[in-house]
């Protein structure tokens, strides 16, 4: 997205009707704030991402979107790129989905976007500036995402009495 390139921590999603869940861990930005943070510096320049639930996600369609929160000693708590809007994801399969197991299901598929526009962080006070820059934001159209995803499924006859 923009210019850096990330491989992001794994992402759990737990769909059902009504309330879900997604959870992921913050993934370090190689440089840091600045790009070029090394030793002692590095400590107080480090950067990390983490991809948020953006209030959006048809596994049908392949619509999906995300906020990406940014962590830094030196950043406000809500700084984020789509802070204000989502990032909207519309994945295309990579190739054919295919079956792991049967007991439990578990179904292995790749996807990507590579025509998503990424917008500016914002809500990161006076660092906006120089992160954008660092990290070549706003983005026009044209960014990469890919996933890698497996899943399993149970159906309601098989969930627990209440």
């Amino acid at each position: 997205m923009g210019k850096v390139t990330v491989a992001l921590a794994p992402i759990t999603m737990t769909h059902a009707e009504g309330q879900g869940a997604m959870h992921s861990a913050p993934t370090a930005v190689p440089g840091g704030v600045s790009g070029t943070a090394q030793g002692e510096r590095a400590r107080r320049l480090r950067l990390a991402i983490q991809p948020e639930y953006g209030g959006r996600s048809d596994f049908c369609t392949g619509q999906f979107s995300l906020r990406f929160r940014l962590m830094s000693p030196r950043l406000p708590q809500g700084c984020a790129i789509g802070a204000g809007a989502p990032v909207d994801f519309r994945l295309k399969r990579s190739g054919p989905s295919q079956w792991i197991s049967t007991n439990p299901p578990l179904i292995r598929f790749s996807a990507y976007d590579d025509t998503f526009a990424a917008p500016a962080a914002e809500d990161c006070g006076p660092m906006a500036g120089p992160l954008n820059r660092r990290l070549g934001l706003p983005a026009p159209s044209g960014n990469l995402m890919t996933y890698e995803a497996a899943y399993t499924f149970r159906t309601y006859d098989q969930l627990p009495a209440r």
